[in-house]
């Protein structure tokens, strides 16, 4: 039983969609045409996958791994990201770990909740896993008059060449994910 199905494992036993399919189809065909991936992605597996609209007519592939597979996940990163946009052309693939958000306890109850579980921890966790591979350098957030409020993300000009046409990719991903308005730049360098 070698198929694409071993690829994709779900809560509870849900059937995922076509979509998801198709994602955990061209992972599993990786790791049997790909030489350079093959023993890295054996034992990866994917939870979900979704498509989001970016602008015009391009869309961005968003693919949830486990939470405790995201290290093996980062180590390949970059080939995989390569290999996975070369399938699904003219669509960019981003990476992001699944966590889980909390509510906070009870009034009287003695159960801590992690922090790790936050809501403001798992955004920012799932921030950086937006960007991946560049590094986040800087934030700021800017209050306007009416109310609204605008993060701006500075990413490492290191990474640049592998990042810069992703970002309005990146920033209508997060914005689906956390209902948070994102503006990606890279710092300014004074020569």
């Amino acid at each position: 039983m070698f198929t694409a199905r071993k690829k994709i494992h779900k809560d509870n036993d849900v059937e995922p969609s076509e979509f998801e399919e198709t994602v955990a189809q061209a992972l599993f065909d990786l790791e049997n045409t790909n030489s350079e991936l093959k023993s890295d992605l054996k034992d990866l597996y994917i939870n979900s996958a979704i498509q989001v609209d970016v602008s015009g007519n391009r869309k961005a592939v968003v693919v949830y791994v486990p939470y405790r597979l995201r290290k093996a996940f980062r180590k390949i990163h970059l080939r995989l990201v390569r290999e996975l946009e070369k399938k699904f052309s003219g669509k960019d693939v981003i990476l992001i770990a699944t966590r889980r958000i909390l509510r906070p306890p009870k009034k009287g109850s003695a159960a801590q909740r992690p922090r790790t579980r936050t809501l403001t921890s798992v955004h920012e966790a799932m921030l950086e896993d937006v960007v991946l591979p560049a590094e986040i350098v800087g934030k700021r957030v800017r209050y306007k008059v009416d109310g609204s409020k605008i993060m701006k993300v500075f990413l490492d000009p290191k990474e640049r060449n592998n990042t810069e046409y992703k970002l309005e990719s990146f920033a209508a991903v997060y914005r689906k994910l956390s209902g948070k308005d994102v503006v990606f730049e890279y710092p300014i360098t004074e020569a």
